[in-house]
């Protein structure tokens, strides 16, 4: 075959050649993982919180928020969940 008639697509497509595995060059024990920081309540006061953090720390202490509420609404709905529990 031609070579035009290759790349028109007239002739059988080779064969793809798998990707090489790659390997690590140390084991995986000795990756130590990064460490995760996480936000406490004393850390950083419901006001100063977004909209996605509110809606984060609602689920750890039990209530569900609606981001498409305003932010606003979700303090005073995450205060008066944390005032009744």
């Amino acid at each position: 075959m031609s070579m035009f008639s290759k790349m028109i697509g007239n002739a059988p497509a080779a064969p793809a050649q798998p990707d090489p595995v790659a390997v690590p060059s140390e084991p995986a024990e000795a990756i130590a993982p990064e460490p995760t920081q996480e936000v406490f309540e004393s850390d950083v006061s419901i006001d100063e919180m977004d909209k996605d953090e509110l809606e984060e720390y609602g689920r750890t202490v039990g209530i569900e928020l609606d981001r498409r509420h305003s932010r606003r609404k979700l303090i005073k709905e995450l205060k008066e969940h944390l005032t009744n529990s």
